[in-house]
């Protein structure tokens, strides 16, 4: 039973940035559709789910190399989308179907960036001979289900931020960025 409560701590904590980014998608749709929501939800569970499986699979080779600049790779990702949210929300244009972080190449990228940590989570479990399945499908899960209250709780805060909504959705997606350089560097920003 101990391993089992340890497998839900491992899983909260990897499926905080997950929250995050739905929080901040949330803020951004206002009023999120139920196909928009259930993609956040379903795409950032899946990556969990399958993240820690590769993880193990891969072995300590691949791992200790894209341990090196995961975290590059995470910031870049969501400094990226992060930046062009805060330059849309200065936009007076409509929102157009492509800006729809659920669909398409956002949602892939958001997907990754969320779920790299999860990885060496995985990696880990292989170094330990543990077993990885129960541990994926809990960590899966637990991140679907964040990413849902995330985008719940977004929308709520959209209307208490207005038209400065999408652009606290932006700085959200950076501070994320910036957090994942500096826990590799071991200091914290929140």
């Amino acid at each position: 039973m101990k391993h089992a409560f340890a497998i839900l701590g491992i899983a909260f904590a990897l499926a905080l940035d997950a929250f995050a980014v739905s929080f901040g998608a949330g803020v951004y749709f206002k009023k999120a559709t139920r196909r928009q929501i259930f993609r956040l939800s379903f795409h950032f569970g899946l990556f969990q789910f399958f993240m820690p499986i590769i993880g193990w699979a891969v072995g300590s080779k691949a791992a200790a190399a894209v341990g090196d600049y995961d975290h590059w790779i995470a910031f870049v990702i969501l400094a990226v989308l992060g930046s062009k949210m805060i330059y849309s929300s200065f936009s007076s244009e409509e929102r157009k179907a492509s800006d729809d972080a659920s669909k398409g190449k956002k949602l892939i990228a958001l997907s990754i960036a969320t779920s790299i940590d999860a990885l060496a989570v995985g990696f880990s479990f292989g170094l330990l001979n543990d077993a990885i399945l129960f541990p994926s499908v809990v960590i899966g899960a637990v991140a679907s289900l964040m990413s849902f209250i995330g985008v719940k709780l977004g929308e709520k805060a959209s209307f208490l931020l207005g038209k400065r909504a999408e652009a606290f959705g932006g700085l959200i997606l950076i501070g994320i960025g910036l957090q994942i350089l500096l826990e590799h560097s071991r200091i914290s920003l929140f």
